[in-house]
């Protein structure tokens, strides 16, 4: 049975000087327009007044009128259209609680994008065609949508190694749970390995960011010397935004890898609910932890676990998983980083990461037998933490 899951399909595509240059229009007119709608109902709200979706509509057709802002008719409308849906969402997160109070888009800093509904695209035969072009564009199909697949919207991005992509939002039928099975796994996350699994498999980090370091810095202290505003300072930046675009595909294609292999082999995944964050406040393993990206090997195994019918548990980020003995639960006072392996007062040696994934585990299916204070999907349930309780004991 399908689930009626939307997903995003996203391809390269490499867009002729015309199309470029249409794309870069309506770029600056979405971060205009976004700008512009975004003063107004911060001006309202000082006034202690809110400014609606319809509103803000309204306003567009005037700035539209105007001289100054004629050159808003040059581009799709449907793009700006969507912008301030987007904006209307930033403002429901803030009122929410959700998010911070939405920020100004910025020309040089500011994700460069614009989304078509269906009325502003025509996909026929394989081939996408946007408004207000003639040809359609050039898309390297890496991989086949799904049959019969109707995109409901278009997103068209360039990053800033000045890569073109497109991202086709549709139903995906092939998505649907998975079979069940009996298996549980605990996931501890590291820096000396990535992961650290409750069956005593460990998975090494790439490192991804270090394979390409002496070129990184290289291409930094070039870019340090060039004079600001000129065209060789464009090309630097270029290059150094390249790698840093590498590194980053490397990570992400190794995340999915990992979550889509643990998604696929275990029914219920826990894990441990670090806040990144704050970690990253130390300086001496802030690059590291970057690297690692756990916030997004999280992500990423939320959403597919969401998909193939699995769970996933975040234990409280304060239970004491690598101080606690997994065999006779006796808690030591305190573990220092450099100690990788230990030996508790009951004569069971532990290597630290495998003995913190089992207790993960225990804690993680301690919430269907006492409501332990772990939370599944980021909800915030009501209960004791789990660090005021002892895991149920690991069988043999």
């Amino acid at each position: 049975m399908s689930t009626h899951v939307k997903r995003a399909y996203r391809y390269r595509f490499y867009p002729t000087d015309a199309q470029a240059a249409e794309l870069s229009r309506t770029f600056g007119c979405v971060r205009k327009v976004y700008n512009l709608a975004l003063a107004a109902r911060t001006e309202a709200w000082a006034r202690q007044e809110r400014v609606s979706y319809n509103q803000t509509s309204a306003m567009l057709t005037a700035w539209k009128k105007t001289e100054e802002l004629a050159y808003l008719n040059d581009v799709s409308s449907v793009p700006l259209q969507q912008c301030l849906r987007h904006l209307q969402v930033a403002f429901t997160n803030f009122f929410g609680k959700r998010a911070k109070y939405p920020c100004f888009k910025s020309r040089k800093k500011s994700r460069r994008s614009a989304e078509y509904t269906s009325s502003a695209f025509r996909f026929r035969d394989g081939k996408l065609t946007l408004a207000k072009m003639t040809e359609p564009l050039a898309v390297v199909w890496s991989r086949p949508l799904p049959e019969g697949a109707k995109p409901s919207t278009v997103t068209v991005s360039q990053d800033s190694a000045g890569r073109w992509f497109v991202s086709l939002l549709c139903e995906d039928p092939s998505v649907r749970p998975l079979p069940a099975t009996g298996q549980a796994v605990g996931v501890d996350v590291g820096l000396e390995h990535l992961l650290t699994l409750s069956t005593g498999e460990k998975s090494a980090n790439p490192r991804h960011e270090r394979r390409d370091r002496v070129a990184l810095a290289r291409q930094q202290r070039r870019l340090a010397r060039k004079e600001k505003g000129s065209a060789n300072r464009a090309r630097a930046r270029l290059k150094v935004a390249k790698i840093h675009a590498r590194i980053a595909d490397r990570r992400r294609d190794s995340l999915h890898k990992l979550t889509t292999r643990l998604v696929r082999e275990n029914q219920t995944i826990v894990i441990e609910d670090l806040t990144v964050r704050n970690m990253v406040k130390n300086h001496r393993l802030a690059r590291a932890i970057s690297d690692a990206a756990w916030s997004e090997f999280r992500s990423m195994l939320e959403y597919k676990a969401q998909w193939y019918g699995r769970e996933v548990i975040a234990v409280d980020r304060w239970f004491p998983s690598s101080r606690l003995c997994s065999a006779c639960n006796t808690l030591r006072d305190t573990m220092p980083l450099n100690v990788r392996t230990w030996t508790c007062g009951c004569g069971a040696t532990h290597d630290r990461d495998v003995n913190a994934a089992h207790n993960l585990l225990a804690a993680g299916l301690a919430v269907t037998v006492c409501g332990a204070g772990v939370r599944p999907q980021r909800s915030t349930p009501d209960g004791r933490s789990a660090t005021k309780q002892k895991p149920s004991r690991r069988e043999p």
